[in-house]
């Protein structure tokens, strides 16, 4: 039993296309339980790769995402993206209180509008797309739009608010150690914007989210002021850029990929089944995101993880791990299980995963339909990938048809 060898620098910056980043799959196959160094933060932290580590790590009380709140801990970007009352560095029972609130708000009724909204958003965008004519971009006719459009139309905030709060969520995921101050003042905008809304909808609730989120009672329980906010901001980030980046991704994938195209166009009820298995796949995002901390000593791997340590987990290499999956390292449509990480695991699974889930469906499912000859109009090599921030996405994806 060892308690790991000396730190690895990991800038975890690999972005060229959506290849598998190097440093990840070494660490993954040699050092499943590694020490790291980020690019910011104090000290170090342990990585862990292997599902079922990372699924430990997820679940098991051991591991505290609370306890990281006021550490400088090792992190990707200058400034923390994290908010103290946020769920997601809450534990049970906190987090489950907030969980089964905001569960709530994605009741099936919920759910419902929310796909008549998405099929009605995305028509108007490939008319409009069709109206361009080809060349066309569709980061910016279809990725770009949709799920801005989507989380602000089921939080109803206001259009003329729409460029500015897309700005402040796209300022607080920059990695540059330049714009820390920017970040700063980007988070506490939007900390007060939303203040704002959330208290003008538990006066007078309407049909949205939020509304769905002030009223929600849990029992006696119900969502406070502080954690109202919040969690508005948590959905406005998280329910937008990710979709974005994940629709570009797996458009790119389909379009470089002409076999697997040609099957879910000749079974089109596959695509569920598909996208699942692009979004484990896909490698969407650079390095690690919120870290969590040993409660008390744990092995893991044969590996002494000691009370107060910092633990990074990666999805991205549970998704390949090949103890796990057959051939992780290609994209099989026939692939049922296990599941994916993509959308995170445990007391902290994405809580937007099933609107998520609605927008890449029916925006692929829709495109696909429209557009039955849709190919990539420049050489894929030719494709500009994102280097900047912590997600990885094409920064523009045209297509002709």
């Amino acid at each position: 039993m060892s308690t790991g060898s000396s730190a690895r620098n990991c800038p975890f910056d690999f972005a060229e296309a959506l290849e598998f980043d190097p440093t990840l799959r070494q660490l993954l196959n040699d050092e499943p339980v590694a020490r790291i160094r980020l690019p910011y933060g104090e000290g170090e932290a342990w990585l862990v790769t292997g599902y079922d580590d990372v699924r430990t790590v997820t679940t098991d009380r051991r591991f505290s995402r609370s306890a990281v709140i006021g550490r400088d801990f090792p992190r990707m970007t200058p400034e923390p993206i994290v908010q103290a009352e946020a769920i997601n560095v809450m534990d049970p029972p906190a987090s489950s209180r907030l969980r089964s609130l905001v569960s709530k708000g994605f009741a099936p009724a919920h759910i419902e509008r929310m796909q008549l909204r998405t099929r009605h958003v995305v028509g108007e965008l490939l008319d409009r797309m069709a109206e361009h004519g080809a060349p066309a971009d569709l980061m910016e006719h279809l990725a770009g739009p949709l799920p801005l459009i989507t989380i602000c139309e089921v939080l109803e905030i206001p259009d003329a608010d729409h460029s500015q709060l897309r700005a402040h969520a796209r300022t607080m995921m920059d990695v540059g150690a330049d714009n820390r101050a920017d970040a700063v003042r980007a988070k506490a905008d939007l900390r007060a914007y939303f203040a704002e809304l959330t208290a003008e909808r538990r006066r007078n609730p309407g049909e949205d989210l939020i509304s769905a989120l002030a009223t929600a009672r849990d029992g006696d329980q119900i969502l406070d002021d502080q954690e109202l906010t919040v969690m508005a901001m948590v959905l406005l980030i998280t329910g937008q850029d990710t979709t974005t980046y994940e629709i570009g991704n797996l458009g790119y994938t389909l379009l470089t990929r002409p076999d697997v195209l040609a099957r879910l166009r000749e079974t089109p009820e596959m695509l569920p089944q598909a996208i699942n298995e692009l979004l484990r796949f896909i490698p969407f995002r650079k390095g690690v995101g919120i870290p969590r901390v040993a409660t008390e000593d744990v092995e893991l791997s044969g590996v002494t993880i000691r009370a107060g340590d910092i633990v990074h987990v990666s999805y991205l290499t549970a998704n390949r791990d090949g103890r796990k999956f057959d051939r992780p390292d290609e994209l099989d449509l026939d692939r049922t299980s296990p599941s994916h990480m993509t959308f995170g695991w445990g007391a902290h699974h994405c809580l937007g995963a099933p609107l998520a889930a609605i927008e890449l469906e029916i925006a692929l499912g829709m495109l696909l339909e429209r557009f039955p000859r849709l190919t990539l109009a420049k050489p894929a090599e030719e494709v500009q990938w994102n280097t900047s921030s912590i997600w990885r996405y094409p920064l523009a994806l045209p297509v002709a048809w």
